[in-house]
């Protein structure tokens, strides 16, 4: 134990560099996707996350997006609790078999205009989980996926390109 505590005094710690400060280029990003959700719902977004079976890496990087660095809500952006007032759905993870009726059931309480964007490499199609006997698929073989955001995980700045590009395609 004391050989570990001498180390550890001595070494770096294993983690990666902060990211950069390039707070321009966030705002303006954050800027583009509340003008286009303005433009398309009149309001700024709701979201609502969901976990479908993930290991929790993609969420992570979303629960980022409430931190002090990125900060979506001052560009006006909210994590719902409730379907019924989200706008979009971030699914994450491979579908398991316990979570496919709840998904289901979380789609169909979201009201229209809804999108979901399946977030990450196992909600696209299983990832490392798929051929699972306790995974469905991906997000679209439950629900009609919108847009998929790759990575494992992604990091906040794709999520919020996404978004963007999930608003302008509409």
């Amino acid at each position: 134990m004391r050989k570990i505590l001498f180390e550890s005094l001595v070494k770096r710690p294993l983690t990666e560099p902060s990211p950069g400060r390039d707070d321009a280029a966030l705002a303006e990003l954050a800027a583009n996707v509340d003008r286009a959700a303005r433009r398309k719902l009149g309001r700024s977004l709701s979201i609502r996350e969901v976990d479908a079976g993930s290991c929790n890496g993609c969420e992570l990087e979303i629960h980022a997006l409430n931190n002090a660095f990125y900060d979506l809500e001052r560009f006006g952006f909210r994590f719902v609790a409730s379907p019924r007032h989200a706008d979009v759905l971030l699914v994450t993870g491979p579908v398991t078999r316990n979570m496919r009726e709840a998904l289901e059931r979380t789609y169909n309480a979201t009201p229209a205009p809804k999108w979901v964007v399946a977030v990450g490499d196992c909600a696209i199609d299983g990832g490392i989980f798929s051929g699972s006997y306790a995974v469905v698929g991906g997000v679209k073989a439950v629900v009609p996926v919108d847009l998929h955001i790759r990575g494992c995980p992604p990091r906040p700045t794709d999520l919020l390109k996404g978004l963007l590009a999930l608003l302008e395609k509409q």
